[in-house]
């Protein structure tokens, strides 16, 4: 059984990788995209499952979930760019196509609370604006804190955070169906917890917009 395994996992890997390496010239973007996302889903099947079967699911999933980075994308990654000019905001295209905001603390929330505030507001009208007809678009928000307090407050306040950031975005047209949330208290720091500084950049939400692979 598990040399059967193996075998359907070497293979699904040797077809993501004859598209990403052989395929260059021939394939199509949403083949590339679908070629790429396979091999991801195939290292992340590795990784977490730690065996040959989990390997061939990732490999499945992967090729079924690409992303690609259209038009659309770039324009949005530029307008988003433009909008958060100033702020503090790292605007970011990611290794699997991905338009990532990083949205700093000092200008979404106030310290322990999940109200938006005022300046987030502007950013997240940007954000919303053209998605009802862009159908194809997914959008994913993500709280983040530091690591002063309990896992207790911690948890909690990152997801109300992520849920209030979609309730804007909902309450501005984007469909709550196409909006999922996370909370990921103070275990995904970008910077160190020793310095207020770093602390000041972990408290945060990050958003992410992606579109499929049409195929």
């Amino acid at each position: 059984m598990k040399s059967s395994h193996a075998f359907k996992a070497a293979g699904g890997l040797t077809c993501a990788l004859a598209i990403l390496l052989t395929g260059c010239a021939t394939a199509t973007p949403e083949q590339k995209a679908a070629g790429t996302g396979a091999l991801i889903g195939a290292v992340a099947g590795q990784l977490l499952g730690r065996d040959t079967q989990s390997t061939a699911i990732g490999a499945g999933l992967g090729a079924l979930g690409g992303y690609v980075w259209s038009k659309n994308m770039e324009d949005k990654k530029r307008a988003m760019e433009t909008a958060t000019a100033g702020t503090g905001t790292v605007v970011t295209q990611t290794a699997d196509n991905q338009l990532k905001l990083s949205i700093p603390n000092d200008i979404s929330f106030d310290t322990g609370r999940s109200d938006i505030k005022p300046n987030l507001r502007p950013i997240l009208d940007q954000f919303a604006q053209g998605l009802g007809q862009q159908p194809g678009m997914e959008v994913r928000i993500v709280g983040h804190t530091d690591n002063t307090g309990s896992d207790a407050i911690n948890n909690p306040l990152s997801v109300n955070r992520a849920q209030s950031a979609r309730d804007y975005l909902v309450s501005r047209g984007v469909s709550s169906s196409r909006i999922a949330i996370d909370g990921r208290g103070s275990r995904e720091p970008m910077a160190d917890n020793a310095t207020e500084a770093g602390r000041a950049r972990n408290r945060r939400i990050d958003i992410f917009l992606a579109e499929r692979s049409q195929r």
